[in-house]
């Protein structure tokens, strides 16, 4: 396969910077007994970012109702879209990175009943194009995907290049060939993050794809400044590598601002063990924790957060993304209310929530 990046004296540093996070992540994670929620919570935002990213409409409320079993009212496509591809992140130790089969395996989890060709390599043309119709990019001709697909695999197990590096350069080259008629982006990014996953398994549940929806425009540029005119992967390799660190440091913060300790009323950590003993001893010291100097915190904080970010969740939406009960949610609903943390505007079945700060 043809050379088609180029090495920056800037990667040694930044791949220097992604292993000291990646040993602070550690760290944090080994002190912190909810370290099996947050991913599960990492998870849920992955797939809410990747599925964005493409123009679902679901919110991460809504996504972890899907992923949960909780009823969501929305567009049928677009819940179908998150199911496959949390079926997708699920299924990511049986691929295999190097193998055309997985691959197309993965496609088929990612798009069944959405595009025609699902799980099957393009037998058409295909562009990529802006709103006014300029095209920005014509995807591989359909008779050499299939060869193009192999020789990238092939060079990814066998390239000398870094996995931080190697992985964000077959991620281009994914977009780049286009393999598919649909799903070219989330593939690539599930591609990336199954290969990095490969070197060290904290990436299987690093928030890689939210700090991308948060950057989309970035994304877009990094991918277009790489084949401007000819084939040149160093600016989209060089943005995924700030997206990861970003990705770590923040994932880090997550790690360090959840209480790592047991519930008073003596349940689980908060968050942890969804489901188990959840709601056993409820009302015993569980109030919220307001009026302190430094505000709220655990449950409370999240729930916060959650509802400063996605205002018309529903108890039942907030209880699926944070691993509660659904009376549990109510509860504290009702006393942060009563704190005066949280407002609720308009009527209970249409209204929204208004964090006060």
């Amino acid at each position: 396969m043809k050379p088609f990046y180029a090495d920056q004296a800037a990667w040694a540093d930044k791949v220097g910077r992604i292993y000291a996070a990646l040993e602070r992540v550690k760290l944090s994670e080994e002190q912190n007994p909810n370290k099996l929620t947050l991913r599960r919570q990492n998870r849920i935002t992955s797939v809410h970012a990747t599925t964005a990213i493409e123009g679902n409409r679901l919110s991460v409320g809504e996504v972890a109702g899907v992923v949960n079993g909780v009823a969501v009212f929305g567009p049928p496509r677009d819940i179908l879209e998150v199911q496959n591809a949390y079926a997708a992140y699920e299924a990511l130790d049986s691929f295999d990175p190097y193998s055309v089969t997985s691959f197309l395996r993965a496609h088929s989890l990612l798009t069944t009943g959405l595009v025609a060709e699902s799980g099957a390599f393009r037998t058409v043309d295909v562009t990529v194009q802006r709103a006014d119709g300029e095209v920005l990019h014509t995807g591989a001709e359909p008779a050499i995907v299939p060869k193009a697909v192999r020789q990238l695999l092939e060079w990814a197990q066998e390239s000398a290049a870094h996995p931080l590096i190697a992985s964000s350069a077959v991620h281009f080259m994914i977009e780049y060939i286009h393999p598919f008629r649909d799903g070219n982006g989330r593939i690539g990014r599930l591609w990336q993050t199954l290969l990095l996953s490969r070197w060290n398994d904290l990436f299987a549940w690093m928030p890689t794809e939210t700090l991308i929806h948060h950057n989309q425009l970035g994304y877009y540029q990094a991918l277009q400044a790489s084949h401007n005119g000819h084939i040149e992967a160093s600016p989209f390799i060089s943005y995924m590598l700030d997206i990861i660190e970003h990705a770590l440091n923040q994932y880090r913060t997550t790690v360090e601002t959840k209480p790592a300790r047991a519930d008073r009323g003596g349940g689980t950590p908060e968050g942890a063990g969804v489901g188990v003993n959840d709601g056993v001893n409820d009302g015993v010291n569980d109030g919220v924790s307001v009026g302190a100097s430094d505000g709220p915190s655990g449950l409370d904080a999240a729930i916060l957060q959650a509802l400063a970010e996605e205002p018309r969740l529903t108890g039942a939406a907030l209880a699926a993304a944070l691993g509660k009960s659904r009376r549990t949610i109510e509860r504290r609903l009702a006393r942060l209310k009563s704190a005066g943390l949280l407002e609720r505007v308009g009527p209970d079945k249409t209204g929204s929530w208004r964090v006060v700060r």
